[in-house]
């Protein structure tokens, strides 16, 4: 999948799957999180109030995912009774690598430093799952690059 960002004001990403538009997501403006519509289904990404955890939940307010030690070089993503860990690949690098014990099984990244493509790469976890992580990654980058300019 590839998430594109739609504009350099806006946190508005279109995420493609094979060149076939299959999502979107939507930066919450005044909290961590955001807005994922996917197969005509809307979801909400929610942080608490120090970014360090995440819940996904459906229209009905059913929490579907979450996430755990956001923000550390290892978190965790829990859904449908399985637990998925993630790493930082580097302090330097825009990069979220999924692991399974110590070998790297998909990422998340930035394609490039300048431009606003992101390139997720999470061939074991299900569409929905995917977005969530899309969206929490981009949640924290966008966190950081706030702290950072302040």
């Amino acid at each position: 999948m590839e998430a594109r960002k739609q504009s350099a004001w806006k946190s508005k990403y279109l995420i493609t799957d094979r060149g076939r538009e299959v999502a979107t997501w939507d930066s919450s403006v005044w909290r961590s999180g955001g807005e994922l519509t996917l197969d005509g289904r809307r979801f909400q990404v929610r942080a608490n109030g120090w970014g360090n955890k995440y819940t996904m939940t459906d229209e009905t307010g059913a929490v579907i995912a979450s996430a755990g030690r956001v923000g550390r070089k290892r978190w965790t993503v829990e859904a449908d009774g399985q637990t998925y860990e993630f790493r930082r690949a580097s302090f330097w690098r825009s990069e979220e690598e999924l692991v399974l014990g110590d070998t790297r099984v998909g990422s998340v990244r930035k394609a490039s430093f300048w431009g606003g493509t992101i390139e997720v790469e999470l061939p074991t976890l299900t569409p929905a799952l995917q977005l969530f992580v899309l969206g929490v990654v981009i949640s924290k980058w966008d966190a950081e690059a706030a702290a950072a300019a302040s």
